[in-house]
């Protein structure tokens, strides 16, 4: 077979890109939702009020369900395969996203079938305004997805490269979650304040919310997510040792 003919470390290169392509693109899909944190817990909204008037509730997207994974894999790649191995899946998976864009919006123009719509039009429901309205993202959303991404990107490898260049090989947890910590500020920020607050019609507070309520859930996962680094560093250098013998 033709994949048998590359090395574990290609190998191991496609498995890592799959992980950080797929989660990519489905972060960026789902992440036109905002869930409330409290209510899918079972509790009811926190309700705090804020200096600024506004109501402080724990809502985020939901693109940052599987966010966290995505800079995770990225730091794993930048650890085996330097700032280009990163460059080269931030942009190649920036063009895939674009691409992924404009297939769904694509879609969301193509006429439905009348049986469709009859089969799912249960109290009035228009399955298909439905459809487009929830895949339908706008240039904003688009635009501060591909922004955040490319730029916290090329962030968490400056900064995951300046910490590796001081500590050497020791010190995963500090490279891996110092990166992540702050490259996932700027993209917590950015995303939502370019989709909708430059290009919407949230308030100052409502941008600032979310925002950090993203950023509080990625900063739990990046440091929860610690030790599952290790055991990645562990099994990886297991596959590779045969060929590094």
């Amino acid at each position: 077979m033709i994949f048998n003919q590359f090395s574990r470390k290609q190998k191991l290169f496609i498995f890592l890109f799959g992980i950080f392509l797929t989660n990519a693109i489905i972060a960026e899909i789902i992440g036109v939702k905002i869930v409330s944190i409290e209510k899918s817990l079972g509790f009811s909204p926190l309700g705090l009020i804020t200096p600024w008037g506004d109501t402080w509730d724990f809502n985020q997207t939901a693109g940052a369900l599987n966010w966290p994974i995505v800079f995770i894999t990225s730091d794993i790649i930048n650890d085996y395969f330097g700032k280009k191995g990163v460059r080269f899946i931030s942009y190649t998976t920036a063009l895939f996203i674009a691409y992924s864009f404009l297939i769904i919006y694509l879609a969301t123009l193509l006429v439905p079938a009348d049986f469709w719509l009859q089969v799912n039009n249960s109290n009035n429901f228009d399955i298909n305004n439905a459809f487009s309205r929830i895949f339908r993202q706008g240039l904003g959303i688009i635009t501060g997805s591909l922004t955040a991404f490319l730029v916290s990107q090329m962030l968490d490898a400056m900064v995951f490269e300046k910490i590796k260049s001081r500590t050497g090989q020791k010190h995963i947890w500090l490279r891996a979650t110092g990166s992540t910590l702050i490259s996932q500020l700027i993209d917590s920020v950015l995303v939502i304040g370019i989709a909708f607050y430059f290009f919407g019609n949230w308030s100052l507070g409502q941008w600032m919310n979310v925002s950090f309520n993203n950023y509080l859930y990625k900063f739990i996962i990046a440091i929860l997510f610690t030790p599952m680094l290790y055991l990645a560093h562990y099994l990886i250098e297991l596959y590779l040792r045969p060929e590094n013998d």
